[in-house]
């Protein structure tokens, strides 16, 4: 029997937070009746108290207003709040404002630090560095009063006794992003301040078809079980979670009539990774072949339990290291291919080249029969179902990002076209590109749900972005995708590693305890703390300078070409070293066990 919820406890929306000398206090201030929350700074133990102490002389407290608890993060010595202290309205799902996270802080209670050994000192310093980057985290949403985890069907198919519990209760923990900070306050029988969060995208539009007025919203929901940057996490793990998995959802709203359709895309299921090393593209490991079946099995049997029947599209090179793991991956889903579950190879880069994205046509040929079987969710004016979305198509490429949001937002845009066929708005010939305000909007929308997927995995923008955002390739595109690319190297090697660890602290992936035999670090100065990638980067573009002035003076003095070869040497030189001793200028703590 569910355990039924107060419908009147509603989450509070806005609060006042006193920072006290020895204790915090989170005070509701949007006219709700509730008690105070009190944080002690000694050691971060909760209560709830009826109302605010009283200030005096001595405990002048400091004031600010905050929009939501996001959790409780406990280190090694100290305990973390973390709240929202500005946010941004970015529109309403199902008649409920979305909130987007713009600015949040965590506030400390680590009185008790002060009587901590040294080297538990340092290393609580360390993670505090952690917490200032995750406190730049993008891509948080969040709402009130639906629950935002749950996609229009899922929503629409919760009973009754479920809607009746905290929002936290009936959101999907796989979507929930501060799951873990959320537990200590769940402990605690917090509801009124226990606010999911998801971490993704949200955007909507309106445009006119005639008199009508379509409204469309697209939300991207990521997975918190392997959550991580590109390169630092890739492929699946033993229980068959896969590095960037996201849940897209494209949601149309017209004459009384709601529609949502569902993709998801994910990393390779296979235990495999990219070691970074400073080379541009690190070499694929693929570990444990032996073990990919049963890998890849677990998460399709995930997959079709939570989604139906299963399409998936691989869109890697059929050539070189991404075809030796496509390979893998084929041979793997024999053991899965059936009814229910489906595999698709469709090489990208050799039938659609980087300009010819159109021949995208080709993939859709194939797939058809599907797209149309599995159909789309649909709610009638009275709000009865009238279709269900029986299947999804997951869709794969290396990164899941540059090619697979090409691929998803041209089956959206499929789909968004028989949708409104079915609706009576379109024609049996109409498309979408025959409303230019329409069509503008919606290549838009996707453009933009691709460059924060990309943002939040790689740190720059979608790559062929450009034809998402105009639909067709443009020069000013291609030469942003060469820049992104050049930043996206830059990344992971020298800023995603800390990035990594900040995440891997926030989703509780660490064992948090300090050795016994641990020593403070007596390094000082010397190479490793004095190199970094801006130094041998500028040693290097300044030998290749010299080279090549040299060389343009050869022709009047051959001493110049030796000169050339001196400076290239010096360049090759460095840069050899570089890629030898590439962890001592890699940006990252040594507080993860991955390599660098």
């Amino acid at each position: 029997m569910m355990e039924k919820a107060d419908p009147s406890q509603k989450l509070y929306t806005r609060m006042r937070l006193w920072e006290f000398p020895d204790q915090y206090v989170v005070e509701p201030t949007d006219g709700s009746c509730g008690s105070c929350l009190e944080i002690s700074r000694m050691d971060g133990s909760m209560k709830l108290i009826d109302e605010v102490p009283e200030c005096s002389s001595v405990r002048v407290p400091k004031i600010q207003t905050v929009f939501g608890v996001i959790g409780m993060l406990k280190l090694l010595a100290g305990s973390y709040l973390l709240v929202i202290t500005e946010r941004e309205c970015v529109g309403s799902y199902f008649g409920h404002p979305i909130f987007k996270v713009s600015s949040m802080k965590f506030f400390p209670c680590d009185h008790s630090l002060k009587n901590s050994p040294a080297e538990q000192k340092n290393m609580e310093a360390q993670f505090l560095a952690l917490l200032n980057v995750a406190e730049r985290t993008p891509g948080l949403y969040f709402s009130y009063d639906v629950n935002l985890t749950l996609s229009a069907q899922r929503l629409h198919d919760l009973g009754d006794e479920s809607k009746l519990l905290p929002l936290w209760r009936q959101a999907d923990p796989r979507f929930l992003w501060n799951n873990y900070m959320m537990e200590v306050m769940i402990d605690n029988k917090l509801d009124p301040f226990l606010l999911p969060v998801v971490q993704g995208s949200f955007h909507n539009f309106q445009s006119a078809i005639g008199k009508d007025i379509i409204d469309i919203t697209l939300i991207a929901r990521r997975c918190n079980r392997r959550t991580g940057t590109r390169m630092w996490r890739r492929g699946a793990d033993s229980d068959g979670f896969v590095a960037n998995f996201v849940e897209s959802e494209q949601i149309i709203q017209m004459k009384g009539y709601t529609a949502s359709f569902v993709q998801v895309r994910g990393s390779i299921p296979l235990l495999w990774n990219q070691i970074v090393d400073l080379t541009y593209k690190p070499k694929f490991e693929i570990v444990r072949i032996i073990e990919a079946p049963r890998v890849v099995e677990r998460h399709y049997l995930d997959l079709r339990k939570k989604y139906g029947n299963v399409l998936s599209i691989d869109l890697v090179n059929k050539h070189g290291g991404e075809g030796h793991l496509s390979e893998k991956f084929a041979n793997a889903m024999q053991h899965v291919v059936g009814e229910d579950a489906k595999y698709l190879h469709f090489d990208f880069h050799h039938i659609c080249g980087h300009v010819h994205f159109e021949r995208l046509s080709i993939l859709y040929d194939q797939i058809e029969d599907f797209f149309i079987k599995n159909r789309y969710f649909l709610l009638n004016e009275k709000g009865e179902k009238v279709e269900l979305q029986l299947g999804v198509v997951r869709t794969n490429c290396i990164d899941c990002l540059d090619r697979t949001n090409v691929t998803q937002s041209m089956l959206g845009r499929k789909m968004l076209e028989f949708q409104l066929r079915r609706l009576g708005i379109f024609d049996a010939e109409e498309t979408i590109s025959s409303h230019p305000n329409l069509d503008e909007s919606f290549k838009i929308l996707w453009a933009n749900h691709g460059d924060d997927i990309s943002i939040q995995y790689s740190g720059t923008p979608a790559l062929k972005g450009d034809f998402v955002r105009y639909g067709h390739r443009t020069a000013q595109g291609i030469l942003t995708d060469g820049w992104n690319a050049l930043t996206r190297y830059y990344l992971n090697n020298f800023v995603d590693g800390t990035k990594q660890d900040a995440i891997d602290l926030l989703q509780g992936h660490y064992i948090l305890s300090v050795p016994r035999d641990m020593k403070p670090s007596s390094q000082k100065g010397g190479i490793e703390t004095k190199a970094s990638f801006p130094i041998a980067l500028a040693l290097i573009m300044t030998g290749l300078f010299f080279s090549l002035l040299s060389l343009r003076k050869v022709r009047f003095d051959l001493r110049n070409l030796l000169y050339a070869m001196v400076w290239a040497s010096i360049s090759l030189g460095i840069a050899a070293f570089v890629r030898a001793n590439g962890r001592m200028f890699c940006n990252r703590p040594s507080l993860h066990q991955s390599k660098c």
